[in-house]
């Protein structure tokens, strides 16, 4: 094996410190003293007080914890049915036959190349008739299932062999059984990886929820610390509510990253 020269590591540690600066910052900045209200991080990273009044101002005067319970039900119910979808169509289209298969598939991913900005507006208008505006209907309907989370899934089976469904086919298994009692078990890497893919991008999505939110009681944690810097004016509550709100993707991303790094490796992301 060719040994590594040391200089290889000046550039990933630049562009390590370089992704990990803006989180530092924010750290800083959530534990500074309210009276701090400026908006210039060098500012923030010189106080020498810390203080924790920013994290108990944005829980116990803001609407913060309203906004956390909206972020989970638009975030949670995609999660599980993305899941869902994703494994049953992803196996249908692995390992199933039927006319013009790979032309639906296909058509189906075409959908992705579209800008989401794109449907913007016909959503807002069939969700304006239907009276979704200010409910969680537009947050949660569109995100029922997603097409990459198939095309992921689909990519994992297809490494799958065959011969484990045929076996099961010759001992009387019908398709349910072979779908629930073999390929689900053996797809957990690739579903744990689409469940980490729909929670990061509904938890993270600013743009869906406000333009169909205009309430603040509807507002996820997103719009809502937005709506709040122009507000409260203070950078130091802005950012103890983006490091509180940061806090649940961590979890999913700690508690799911040995399933998420082989479901990467194995769905033909290689």
């Amino acid at each position: 094996m060719n040994k590594v020269s040391k200089w290889t590591y000046v550039p990933l540690a630049v562009f390590g410190i370089l992704f990990i600066a803006p989180f530092l910052i924010m750290l800083c900045g959530s534990f500074l003293p309210m009276k701090v209200p400026s908006g210039n991080p060098f500012l923030w990273i010189t106080e020498e007080k810390f203080s924790l009044s920013n994290f108990l101002y944005i829980v116990v005067n803001a609407k913060f914890m309203k906004w956390i319970i909206n972020s989970l039900i638009i975030t949670i119910i995609p999660v599980f049915s993305q899941m869902f979808f994703a494994a049953v169509l992803g196996y249908i289209f692995a390992k199933k036959e039927f006319p013009f298969k790979e032309v639906i598939f296909w058509i189906m991913m075409a959908v992705i190349m579209l800008p989401s900005q794109l449907l913007i507006i016909p959503r807002y208008i069939m969700f304006s008739d239907f009276g979704w505006i200010n409910t969680y209907m537009p947050l949660i309907v569109p995100e029922i299932w997603g097409i990459l989370g198939v095309f992921f899934v689909r990519q994992y089976m297809q490494t799958l062999p065959k011969d484990l469904e045929e076996a099961a086919h010759m001992d009387g298994a019908n398709d349910f059984t072979v779908f629930f009692k073999i390929m689900l078990p053996m797809s957990k890497p690739v579903i744990a990886t689409v469940g980490t893919f729909a929670f990061i991008s509904n938890w993270n999505d600013l743009l869906t929820p406000l333009i169909f939110t205009t309430s603040e009681d509807m507002f996820p944690v997103t719009v809502g610390l937005a709506s709040l810097l122009t507000k409260e004016g203070n950078f130091g509550v802005e950012m103890a509510g983006s490091v509180l709100s940061f806090i649940p993707t961590f979890i999913i991303f700690l508690f799911f990253q040995r399933y998420f790094v082989k479901g990467i490796a194995l769905s033909g992301l290689k």
